[in-house]
């Protein structure tokens, strides 16, 4: 088959983001539901977002192949991020937002990412300047929020990532994990008390915190104010890992809340993704559980049969997984290359954009897959614990944490698995 000639595929992106532009505003508007997410859900395309301003780009330079693909990534939902700002400018922006979206019978998705001392001041770190400063600015985002249809993800690493786990010396006496922990609860509860909200505490993924651990924290940080959980954040992991994984930890909530009354409160005693009942006699071969190999989890399947059963569908919680960039999978450096953390978190080299953002996932507590991190955001400037301020898998300094990186965006759109499209 011959491939179409410039002009034609130059016209292609011409009206491809003249459609992307157009995509919500010529849709009917969607009759009021107190539903939320339901299979049928569409989410909301920003016109203007930072693929299609790259499509443009890179139209006008000649690079018809990745301004194609520009325009492909721009024509899919992407999440919205709210990082800082007075309650004055957060109001403002949200509300504008949400009226976009409500204008064209669309639902965004926004994520609160404001909490005082996160990320343990690496990469992302910043925040609000005190508990109460960050509760004034959730009350204006939930202001903001009013009653339009809105997805909201809380605070990325905000619970997988608690002071206490920044090192020894942070935290010693458990106050400013005690406090992060009453903040995103009220987080939670505050934003989930707007009419039209659906909200998902952000639990790491599947590579993170073992299951019992996680569920404890969720249950902690107010997960049953809300309506679940968000797996897989600016992460790599495979989208039926996070699935699993996360299927678990709603089961072990319900184990530590509503099952036996001997489990009441005791997480901790719930199978991970680590378990085994035979260690170390438990894989063949190797006689071994993997947490990245799905094969050798019967062990956890099996504990869940026999200690939890199948709780009632509806007293289970749901969760949300970011889907942006595990096209695929997680990346694994090459053995030895580095002698400390390789970081395969950051800026993962070789990875590609992973399912299209849909609420039709076909997985019973799974309501959607998302774009949480935006595509092409950095995620920091990645060293690999080097010594130095190269990131010796690209050979440059990595853009600081969520600036638009060009090639990684490019990267990420011809590596996607399953292959990228329009949406349509």
């Amino acid at each position: 088959m011959n491939p179409r000639s410039p002009r034609r595929r130059a016209a292609a992106v011409v009206a491809a983001l003249t459609a992307c532009a157009a995509l919500t505003a010529t849709q009917a508007q969607a009759s009021p539901t107190q539903d939320v997410i339901t299979p049928a859900t569409k989410f909301y395309v920003d016109p203007h977002s930072k693929a299609a301003k790259q499509a443009l780009v890179d139209f006008r330079n000649g690079d018809i192949e990745n301004a194609v693909n520009m325009a492909k990534v721009a024509s899919w939902p992407q999440a919205e991020w709210f990082t800082e700002g007075t309650p004055g400018e957060v109001r403002s922006k949200v509300s504008r937002l949400v009226h976009r979206a409500r204008a064209v019978g669309r639902t965004p998705v926004l994520v609160a990412y404001n909490v005082p001392g996160r990320d343990c001041t690496q990469y992302s770190s910043g925040g609000a300047a005190s508990s109460a400063a960050y509760r004034q600015w959730i009350d204006a985002f939930a202001a903001g929020l009013g009653d339009s249809k809105a997805v909201v993800v809380v605070e990325p690493d905000g619970t997988a990532l608690l002071p206490k786990d920044c090192g020894p010396a942070v935290d010693p006496a458990g106050e400013l994990t005690a406090a992060r922990i009453a903040d995103l609860a009220y987080a939670v509860r505050t934003l989930k008390a707007k009419p039209r909200t659906a909200v998902y505490l952000d639990a790491g993924n599947v590579q993170w915190r073992p299951v019992g651990e996680m569920a404890q924290r969720l249950l902690d940080a107010g997960v049953r104010y809300g309506d679940g959980f968000a797996l897989n954040v600016s992460n790599t992991h495979p989208t039926d890992h996070n699935a699993r994984y996360g299927t678990w930890v709603a089961k072990c909530m319900w184990f530590a809340t509503e099952g036996p009354e001997e489990a009441r409160g005791h997480a901790e005693r719930c199978a991970g993704q680590y378990y085994s009942s035979a260690a170390p006699n438990d894989g063949t071969p190797g006689n071994a559980v993997s947490s990245t190999d799905p094969a050798t989890w019967r062990w956890t399947d099996a504990w869940f049969d026999r200690n939890v059963g199948t709780p009632p569908a509806g007293e289970l919680r749901h969760f949300v997984i970011d889907t942006s960039r595990n096209g695929r999978g997680a990346w694994t450096p090459q053995p030895g290359k580095y002698s400390g953390d390789p970081e395969i978190w950051c800026n993962a080299p070789g990875r590609g954009l992973g399912p299209r953002p849909t609420a039709d996932t076909g997985v019973p507590l799974v309501d959607a897959y998302l774009w949480v991190k935006i595509p092409g955001e950095s995620d920091g400037s990645c060293t690999r614990n080097t010594g130095g301020s190269i990131d010796p898998e690209y050979g440059i300094v990595d853009p600081p944490a969520g600036t638009w990186w060009p090639d990684q965006a490019h990267a990420l759109a011809r590596n996607a698995a399953p292959r990228l499209t329009f949406n349509h």
